[in-house]
C-alpha cells in the first residue's frame, strides 16, 4: 500500500514523497533534495527532533503515513561510526568515518586483518579448468545490496550511516570475468574515480628493504665497537640506531670541515630560567596609549559592506545546526591537545599591581610552581601572598604541579596579572613590587606611533586641497552613497529607528 510523507526545508518549502513499506528513506532523502534542487549528502532528516535513520526501509522506521520529516544541513566535519563487517559468518569491528566509501571499507578491513580477502577473491571454475574467475563482494545493508563498482564507490553518509553502528554482511558472487581482466577493470575504474586509491591498489606489496652493508667492508675500529657492544633485540625499532657507531676517533671521510687549529671554546653559562628575560617600568601617563590616539567620526560611519555582512550572519543564525557528538568533541580534544604538545615555548609577561611588568620563556615542563617561585625571586616582599589571573574569565594559575602550557592552553605570548591577596596591608600595597637590583635594569615600554586621524577641518590646512577628495570619499559608503542615506537604509534594515 502506498502512502506519502512531506519534507519541509529549510526555506520552508514543503515537498510529498511518495513511499511504498519497501522504500528506502535514504531514497526519500535523495528524491527530496533533487526536487528542491539541492546536494543530499549535505542534508539529513529530522522527525520531531530526532534525527531519521536513513539505512532502513520506511516499514520499519516507525513513521506514519503523512510524517513530516525536516530536512535540516548535516555537519561538514565527518562523524565516527562503528562498523561490525561479517564476513562469511566471521565478524571484525573497526570505527572509521562516515565519508569513507563502502569500497575504502573493505579494504580497511583487508589492511588490518592478516588473511583476510575480499576485494581481489578468485576461484576456479570447472572441474577441469586452471583459470581463476573473480568472486565479486557484495554489501548487505539492511536488507539492501551494493554490488556494482559504482555502488561501492558510496560513502557511507551517502548510504543512509551518518553515525551509531551499522552491521556490513558480505557475501560473494562469482561472475563471467576472469581474475586478471576483474583485476584490470577494477584498477581503471578506480584511476578514474579517485586516482589516489588506484595508487595505493598498485602499491599493496611494501618495497624490499636496502641490504645491508657487509660486515667486511667496516673498519677495524668500528668491528671493535661491535664486538664491545652488548647484544640488542634484532625486533626492536631502534636496535640499527644503536649499533651504528657514533664516536669514531678518525676523521670522516666525507670532506667535512673540522675546526682544529681554532681556540678551545669555552662551554656558555647555563641560564637561570627563574631569571625573567625583560623588566619593564610603569607607563609614563596614566592614560593608555588607545585611548591617546584620535580617529575622525566617518571611520566608524556603517557602509553598504557592513549591511550585507549582517545579513549574511542573520541568514546562517536562521539555518538548524546540529550539536556536535561525542566523537565529534573528543576528536576536537585530541586535536587541541596535539597542537599544545608542539609548542616548545611560550612568552608570559606578569603585569604587577604597580604596572611595571617582567617577561619569562614557559617550557612545556615548566608548571605554576615554578612561576610563582620565579615572581618571588625578583619581589621586594617576597613574603607577601598573591595570585596570578589570565584576562576573559579570570582564570586563576594555581601553584601546583598543573602544567602551564597544556593545563592552561597557553600559546605564542600571554599576558597574567598579579592581584594581591585580601590579607596583603595597605602600606604594603603601595610599596615598589620589584627589588632594587632587578628595578635597575628595567626599561621603558616602546609604544609604536600610530598614524592619527584629522580632527578638524582646520588640522588639515597644511595638506591643501589634496586631502579634500578623500575626506569626501569617507563620509560616502562603499558603493559611492551619501552616508545620510546609509544610515536611514541600516535604521530600516536592522530596526534600530531614528535616533
Amino acid at each position: 500500500m502506498a502512502a506519502h510523507v512531506e519534507v519541509v526545508s529549510t526555506d520552508l518549502r514543503r515537498i510529498k514523497i511518495k513511499v511504498t513499506p519497501g522504500t528506502y528513506l535514504v531514497d526519500v532523502l535523495g528524491e527530496a533534495c533533487k526536487k528542491l534542487n539541492l546536494k543530499s549528502d549535505k542534508y539529513e532528516l529530522k522527525h520531531k527532533q530526532k534525527l531519521v535513520d536513513l539505512s532502513c526501509p520506511y516499514r520499519t522506521s516507525g513513521l506514519s503515513p503523512g510524517a513530516k520529516l525536516e530536512l535540516v544541513q548535516k555537519s561538514k566535519s565527518a562523524s565516527v561510526v562503528s562498523i561490525a563487517l561479517d564476513v562469511n559468518g566471521q565478524r571484525y569491528t573497526k570505527k572509521l568515518p562516515s565519508d569513507m566509501s563502502l569500497w575504502k571499507v573493505m579494504r580497511q578491513f583487508e589492511t588490518g586483518e592478516n588473511g583476510l580477502n575480499i576485494t581481489g577473491r578468485g576461484v576456479p571454475v570447472g572441474t577441469n579448468s586452471g583459470q581463476l574467475y573473480h568472486e565479486a563482494p557484495v554489501v548487505n545493508i539492511m536488507g539492501r545490496e551494493y554490488s556494482a563498482l559504482e555502488d561501492l564507490q558510496k560513502s557511507l553518509s551517502q548510504c543512509g550511516i551518518s553515525s551509531g553502528s551499522i552491521v556490513l554482511r558480505v557475501t560473494f558472487k562469482v561472475g563471467d570475468r576472469t581474475l586478471y581482466d576483474a583485476m584490470q577493470e577494477i584498477a581503471q575504474f578506480l584511476s578514474d574515480a579517485d586516482p589516489e586509491q588506484s595508487n595505493v591498489e598498485e602499491k599493496r606489496e611494501p618495497a624490499p628493504d636496502p641490504a645491508p652493508p657487509s660486515a667486511v667492508e667496516q673498519p677495524k675500529e668500528d668491528a671493535t665497537l661491535l664486538d664491545e657492544a652488548p647484544e640488542l633485540d634484532v625486533d626492536s625499532p631502534t636496535s640499527t640506531e644503536v649499533v651504528a657507531p657514533t664516536a669514531v676517533a678518525e676523521p670522516s671521510t666525507r670532506g667535512e670541515p673540522m675546526e682544529v687549529d681554532g681556540p678551545f671554546a669555552e662551554p656558555a653559562a647555563p641560564i637561570d630560567p627563574l631569571q625573567p628575560t625583560g623588566v619593564f617600568n610603569a607607563p609614563a601617563s596614566s592614560t593608555p596609549a588607545a585611548a591617546r590616539t584620535r580617529e575622525d567620526d566617518s571611520v566608524y560611519e556603517p557602509t553598504i559592506a557592513h549591511a550585507q555582512l549582517r545579513q549574511h550572519q542573520l541568514l546562517q543564525r536562521s539555518q538548524n545546526t546540529r550539536l556536535k557528538s561525542d566523537a565529534e568533541l573528543a576528536a576536537e580534544a585530541a586535536a587541541e591537545a596535539a597542537r599544545l604538545a608542539k609548542i616548545t615555548k611560550v612568552e608570559v609577561k606578569v603585569r604587577f599591581p604597580d604596572q611595571t611588568s617582567a617577561v619569562w620563556t614557559v617550557t612545556p615542563e615548566e608548571t605554576g610552581i615554578f612561576l610563582y617561585q620565579a615572581i618571588r625571586n625578583i619581589m621586594a616582599h617576597p613574603s607577601q601572598p598573591f595570585r596570578l589571573i589570565l584576562p576573559g574569565p579570570k582564570t586563576v594559575i594555581q601553584e601546583n604541579d598543573r602544567k602551564l602550557i597544556a593545563g592552561y592552553r597557553l600559546k605564542g605570548r600571554e599576558m597574567l596579572h598579579l592581584l594581591w591577596e585580601d590579607s596583603v596591608s595597605a602600606a604594603a600595597r603601595k610599596e615598589t613590587f620589584l627589588k632594587g637590583s632587578v628595578a635597575s635594569k628595567a626599561k621603558e615600554v616602546v609604544v609604536p606611533d600610530i598614524p592619527q586621524g584629522s580632527l578638524d577641518a582646520g588640522d588639515s590646512g597644511a595638506a591643501g586641497p589634496s586631502n579634500q577628495p578623500a575626506k569626501q570619499e569617507r563620509g560616502k559608503g562603499g558603493n559611492g552613497l551619501d552616508s545620510d542615506a546609509v544610515k536611514k537604509k541600516l535604521s530600516k534594515f536592522l530596526g534600530l529607528g531614528k535616533k
